[in-house]
């Protein structure tokens, strides 16, 4: 049984350039499933904790009316909070925020925005609101991200005017000043964003003791009664960001089919064409007592040893460069809010030991069945036609 592994690495090895020009296009093709299925996990988990960290911590709870997808809504998507949650609150395990539409007019221009009122001590999420703890003279404090920053030309120190309607119907307006601008790499709490004290707010709109949604602390559980607020887990808040990222992945399953397909096909030609011009050896060798099986499985082997050989050049050349890609990242040269995507300036992969694992069986199971269909010829050759070299 030694002998047919010996026989089938010398063979393998012994086709020189044709050996190492399949392996070679198998390599690539380990290579960059492995590459791609990495970046796409990647910006998977860079989201979901982004996005925990910044907006939706442990989990949320909703008032009835409230949906962030509809603006129209908003107006009504207030309430006061339920007794329930009032001690978590006090103990700050839970933070209300309270959102508001309105209007922004820095220099003379007007832009729609959400006014969102949330406590300047909160510990919830990762956002600086402690600068909302600021009293500019005659002015309210207003902390912003860079990308509303950008979209209003604004500055820290800037003043504009803030319009919004309270709860009674009425247009109020005030100054405010950019007491901060934060660098946050979650564009749904930076773009059209104006975050401010949430007492403040209350009492801008006449909502006092009111909230439209309350963020969790990640070391809590989210109860499945709350108070009349609907509940919102992580599955549910992070499905959107999850599916526009998987949106993209059957171009990535094409491209894995093309390099898998464009490695068997030369396998695939490359044992064609050595049982061709091996017909002498393969009748000899059954003349010598092998079986058919035998030869058979020697030649199936010959064939999946590319396999072996890709992941070992694989090795090589490859885990030093994704080495690379997942300490340095990829920079990315847009901003991520222009897709709708959470992303940062930077894409690093992630690898796993499944991921490795799984696309080596894949790899592997797809060069052998490759390598055994064009060898199932030899089990109908005959010996001494095969020695006289007349088998076609």
């Amino acid at each position: 049984m030694m002998l047919t592994p010996v026989l089938a690495k010398r063979n393998l090895l012994g086709a020189g350039v044709r050996t190492w020009l399949n392996v070679t296009v198998t390599s690539l093709a380990f290579f960059m499933i492995i590459f791609t299925s990495g970046l796409y996990d990647g910006m998977i988990a860079f989201t979901k904790r982004v996005t925990v960290a910044t907006e939706i911590g442990g989990g949320q709870y909703w008032h009835p009316q409230y949906d962030p997808d509809d603006p129209f809504s908003l107006d009504d998507a207030h309430g006061v909070l339920p007794p329930a949650i009032l001690p978590a609150v006090a103990e700050g395990l839970v933070m209300p925020v309270l959102v508001v539409p309105g209007s922004v007019y820095p220099q003379g221009r007007v832009l729609p925005v959400m006014l969102k009122g949330i406590p300047p001590g909160q510990q919830i999420v990762d956002l600086p609101t402690e600068v909302l703890h600021a009293t500019p003279e005659g002015a309210l404090p207003v902390l912003i991200g860079s990308g509303m920053a950008r979209l209003g030309k604004l500055a820290q120190g800037d003043r504009f005017v803030i319009r919004w309607r309270d709860a009674y119907g009425s247009y109020d307006a005030q100054d405010a000043e950019v007491v901060a601008i934060m660098e946050v790499e979650n564009f749904k709490v930076d773009m059209g964003q104006v975050w401010l004290p949430l007492e403040t707010l209350r009492q801008m709109a006449a909502m006092p003791g009111e909230a439209s949604y309350l963020v969790i602390s990640t070391d809590q559980t989210l109860a499945a009664d709350g108070g009349g607020w609907t509940p919102r887990d992580h599955d549910f808040l992070l499905q959107d960001i999850i599916n526009a990222v998987e949106a993209d992945q059957p171009f990535a399953m094409t491209l894995y089919g093309i390099l898998l397909a464009l490695a068997a096909l030369g396998i695939f030609n490359g044992q064609v064409l050595s049982i061709f011009r091996r017909r002498r050896e393969i009748g000899t060798l059954m003349a010598l007592g092998m079986t058919r099986s035998r030869v058979v499985g020697l030649f199936t082997l010959e064939g999946a040893l590319h396999s072996v050989l890709a992941v070992l050049l694989t090795a090589v050349w490859g885990l030093p460069l994704l080495y690379l890609v997942a300490t340095r990242g990829i920079p990315i040269p847009y901003d991520a809010e222009t897709i709708g995507i959470v992303m940062g300036k930077r894409m690093f992969p992630v690898y796993s030991a499944a991921l490795f694992g799984g696309t080596v069986v894949v790899v592997a199971l797809v060069v052998t069945v490759v390598s055994y269909l064009p060898s199932r010829r030899i089990a109908k050759m005959n010996p001494t036609e095969a020695l006289r070299g007349r088998v076609t």
